[in-house]
């Protein structure tokens, strides 16, 4: 089967020359999501709006996939700054929920001029 990529004017543009999500047969590949509007205006406020955003913009290319978030076998996030990630915990759930869970890695990473990008991997087989 072969590979679709899927673009979405309901998400933040991508900030480069990639997909917003890669489907595979049964597998869906969510790229980076950060903190921006549909228009691609960044969201600059506080930790808790700028996840809120990303989380949505992941969201969101789910859906223009087919798919929801509660399909999520593997989420990445990544900080710019480690002391977001108790916020980043409650929020994560607000998106996720607090049963059956994906597997996830959290990493503090460089970021310049956003403090959160979120990307996952979906199973809808």
């Amino acid at each position: 089967m072969p590979k679709r990529t899927v673009m979405t004017d309901q998400a933040a543009p991508p900030g480069g020359p990639y997909s917003h999500a890669v489907v595979a047969g049964d597998t869906i590949y969510l790229a980076g999501a950060i903190p921006a509007l549909p228009d691609g205006t960044r969201v600059t406020g506080p930790f808790e709006e700028q996840a809120r955003a990303a989380f949505r913009n992941l969201a969101a290319v789910a859906a223009a996939c087919g798919a929801s978030l509660d399909q999520a076998v593997r989420v990445g996030v990544y900080l710019r700054d480690f002391t977001d990630f108790p916020a980043m915990n409650a929020i994560y759930a607000e998106f996720f929920g607090p049963d059956d869970l994906p597997v996830r890695t959290t990493i503090p990473v460089p970021l310049v001029g956003f403090d959160i990008e979120v990307d996952a991997v979906l199973y809808t087989g």
